[in-house]
């Protein structure tokens, strides 16, 4: 099933390629914007939600405390109760197949502990080579202090990267024609949110839109 949301989820991207791509190289990843893509696929409606963690959780580096731990936690459980984030009419009788949430706050923290494993193993082989060097000394030093750049480097990403959150949600539905609109009550959970870019896909619609605070239904 996540193999189909993906591929849906990217016809829906491939629709709006153009605005897409104007929109990424103008920022990539803007505080306070998030991306709802929607498709439909026979009776089955597939919801795919991007979001930066600073609208999520308040921040994007990997949690170093328990109260950063609990955010990510309580934000992950938010998520999972669909109900809180989507409202469906409820005529079209759509049941929830399955929800899917994952954030790279937490994978950029084991990402950056394999890639110094990997330096360091670089560092060891790099000792070896040099061995019976006359500058062993001096070369073994500029490459420590290029592996302390290196790790300054990581430091750097590792507070100020673009963690975001990823969720998909899939929908059967037994009457997907009485889907005519759909309410989401995001920005009461995450307030720091400032707009929410929508693009749909379906069999009657087309369409790129945006939501605000003051505006959150996604008409089909």
């Amino acid at each position: 099933m996540k193999l189909k949301m993906t591929l849906l989820a990217g016809l829906v991207v491939s629709q709006f390629a153009v605005a897409e791509d104007q929109f990424r190289q103008h920022d990539a990843h803007v505080h306070g914007h998030v991306e709802f893509n929607i498709a439909q696929d026979g009776q089955d409606l597939l919801v795919e939600i991007t979001a930066p963690g600073a609208d999520v959780v308040g921040f994007e580096h990997a949690p170093k405390t328990d109260a950063e731990k609990s955010a990510i936690a309580d934000a992950t459980a938010k998520l999972n109760n669909v109900n809180s984030i989507l409202t469906i009419p409820a005529a079209a009788n759509c049941k929830l197949v399955e929800a899917h949430i994952e954030n790279t706050l937490e994978k950029g923290e084991h990402h950056d502990e394999h890639d110094h494993h990997g330096e360091h193993k670089d560092h060891d082989d790099h000792k070896g080579h040099d061995h019976h060097d006359d500058h062993k000394g001096h070369d073994e030093h500029e490459h420590h202090d290029e592996h302390k750049d290196h790790d300054h480097d990581h430091d750097h990403d590792h507070h100020d990267g673009h963690g975001e959150f990823s969720v998909q949600y899939q929908f059967s539905c037994e009457d997907v024609a009485k889907v005519s609109q759909i309410d989401t009550q995001w920005f009461t959970h995450f307030p720091a949110t400032e707009k929410v870019s929508v693009n749909l896909l379906t069999d009657s619609a087309q369409s790129a839109t945006e939501l605000t605070s003051g505006s959150t239904t996604i008409k089909f």
